[in-house]
């Protein structure tokens, strides 16, 4: 057929190996991935046309795929139960493009991950001669052929050729092929041509067996699928033999081979021939990806308060992922107990959270020992909490290291990481909170001093003749600025009816605060003024000695209180510090949790002693 379209024969190749058993199929293959190579290297083809799901076909399209030739494959996606399935999708998985006859084959390749943008819903080329090729004059073409071809061997044994009613052919050209068909009372066998040709005639089809079970199919196909068994095949003769079905179309509407043509024409020689699947978005394994760990990596942060125990899991850019707050016991036992409890709940809570807990990292009132995680002696706020050791028993609880300082450095170390610190070589951290603390940087290193008493700025001394400190002194900063001070004084002034004024009141059974003599203030009452003046300048008169002492590059002011005092601070510096250092920048921190974000630090720089 191919020699009568008059086609120029480059090579003929022998590869079909004589028998009927699949050793036979076999041999063919391997003989023709012998034969192939030095075919298309004499060929050196641009496109490759493979056709169909024959075994000869999967020969041909592996040469070609291995000597990086672009395959077009077509009639790919179909589905007919058989090897023929498995072949024609290998095929699929080594073309490059698609032309494909229905709807469904479109989306089976699809979901075969190929690429959509080179597939092409063409329909079945055969298809362009079928649906315009009924011929009236049939009867001569049925006449040549119902005569002296060889029969195949099963017919033959049976002695079908010598029925009267019955004609055996080895092969029919297309053209004439089709005339049969089309005219035929019925076809029966499981070829697939039941399925395709046959249907754009509506020629009644018995297909027997399972070989093309899934493959599409018009109303013209009764299946036999366990011949035969209780004459099965008699009885679908009778009610197939001569019935008239829809031509069907699902495989094409005789314009296919227009549309491979240009499809064929748009493909660019010169896009990379390496072929591209389109998987379905799968989420990436970034488990490895330093970026993921970085984010993953957390610290569990304690902030042992006066009044409350807060633990949060705090990731490595300094995020609270989540924070627990419960009151703080009284007494040293329920303590740790409660500690230890909430401990365990937040780093297996981690887990689900998919945070990565490096270690423990507590912030505690009073003078620490952070070498052996011992809180020597902490302030009046927490009672029972002298020679703590707090971190053996969190360690062996959660088989994690644990860090321990006081709330002060853990400040500073939060600036220093998360903060207005960052990169800043020399700097003092300031908390103005219920009492005064703070931390000291210098060259880019926490001081804790022999005694680890360094940085207790609270207890500055700035009158010989000031208020009584908590610690036992007279004139220390904590004594005027500290929240418990101003709560002092603001007592002071309500017990003499002189703080509240218009706009203000006070419930009978309600405790005087800090928060209602700033309010006083702002609402224009002068002893509730002058009260904050003198907060604010002990304060400033602490950070000059500081100044004085250190010279650091940065004073940053934290907690509930810095915003009140940063002006006052700024004021005293100008009328009382040396010239050399009233350059000092004074900022108020950025940041809410400077106790919980130092304690995390002190973990995540230690665990991975790294900057990234």
């Amino acid at each position: 057929m191919i020699e009568q379209d008059d086609f120029d024969i480059h090579t003929r190749l022998h590869t079909i190996v004589r028998g009927e058993d699949e050793a036979a199929m076999v041999e063919s293959v391997g003989l023709a991935l012998v034969k192939l190579p030095d075919v298309l290297n004499r060929l050196k083809p641009d496109i490759m046309i493979v056709h169909g799901d024959r075994f000869d076909a999967l020969a041909l399209a592996t040469s070609a795929a291995l000597m990086n030739i672009r395959i077009v494959h077509i009639e790919g996606g179909e589905v007919s139960g058989t090897i023929d399935d498995s072949i024609r999708h290998a095929i699929t998985k080594l073309a490059h493009y698609h032309v494909c006859c229905t709807r469904s084959a479109e989306q089976h390749l699809i979901s075969m991950c190929e690429d959509h943008d080179h597939i092409l819903l063409a329909g079945c080329p055969s298809y362009d001669k079928l649906l315009s090729a009924k011929n009236k004059d049939y009867m001569s073409i049925i006449r040549i052929w119902l005569g002296s071809k060889e029969m195949v061997r099963v017919m033959r044994k049976k002695g079908i050729e010598h029925h009267p009613n019955f004609r055996a052919v080895k092969h029919v050209p297309f053209d004439q092929f089709i005339q049969l068909v089309a005219h035929a009372g019925c076809v029966i066998g499981n070829s697939s041509c039941g399925f395709r040709e046959v249907g754009a005639f509506g020629t009644p089809v018995i297909n027997l067996g399972t070989r093309q079970i899934g493959r599409e199919t018009g109303e013209n196909v009764l299946h036999v699928r366990d011949a035969d068994t209780q004459d099965k095949i008699l009885r679908a003769l009778n009610l197939q033999f001569a019935q008239q079905y829809p031509c069907s179309k699902i495989y094409g509407d005789g314009n296919a081979v227009p549309r491979i043509l240009k499809f064929l024409k748009s493909i660019d020689l010169r896009e990379p021939l390496q072929k591209k699947f389109c998987f379905p978005p799968v989420k990436e394994n970034i488990s490895q990806d330093i970026d993921h760990i970085l984010e993953t990596q957390s610290a569990l942060a304690v902030d042992l308060g006066g009044t409350n125990l807060r633990i949060a899991i705090v990731s490595m850019k300094g995020e609270i992922i989540k924070k627990y707050t419960q009151l703080n016991p009284k007494t040293y036992e329920d303590r740790i107990e409660l500690i230890l409890k909430m401990c365990v709940e937040a780093a297996s809570e981690a887990v689900n959270l998919n945070c990565r807990i490096l270690g423990v990292g507590i912030s505690t009132g009073g003078r620490v020992n952070p070498r052996e995680g011992i809180v020597l002696h902490s302030t009046k706020l927490i009672q029972e909490w002298s020679s703590v050791d707090l971190r053996t028993p969190i360690s062996d609880t959660l088989h994690l290291p644990v860090w321990v300082d006081n709330d002060g450095n853990c400040a500073a170390l939060a600036e220093r990481k998360f903060g207005h610190g960052k990169g800043v070589e020399n700097f003092v951290t300031l908390i103005t909170g219920t009492g005064i603390g703070g931390g000291v940087v210098h060259q880019h290193e926490l001081i804790h001093g022999s005694s680890f008493c360094a940085a207790e700025l609270g207890h500055l001394v700035v009158s010989l003749e000031g208020p009584e400190c908590l610690c036992g002194s007279y004139g220390c900063i904590e004594a005027y600025a500290s929240g418990i001070a101003l709560q002092r004084e603001a007592k002071k002034l309500h017990d003499e009816d002189l703080l509240l004024v218009e706009g203000m009141s006070l419930k009978k059974q309600e405790t005087v605060t800090a928060a209602h003599l700033i309010q006083a203030a702002k609402l224009g009452n002068a002893k509730a003024d002058d009260v904050l003046r003198t907060a604010g300048t002990a304060l400033g008169l602490g950070v000059v000695n500081i100044l004085h002492t250190m010279n650091p590059s940065l004073v940053i002011l934290s907690g509930v209180l810095a915003s009140h005092y940063i002006n006052p601070v700024k004021d005293v510096i100008r009328q009382r510090a040396l010239f050399s250092v009233q350059a000092v920048d004074v900022v108020v921190s950025d940041l809410n949790d400077p106790a919980l974000l130092g304690a995390a630090s002190m973990v995540l720089d230690y665990t991975t002693r790294r900057i990234y």
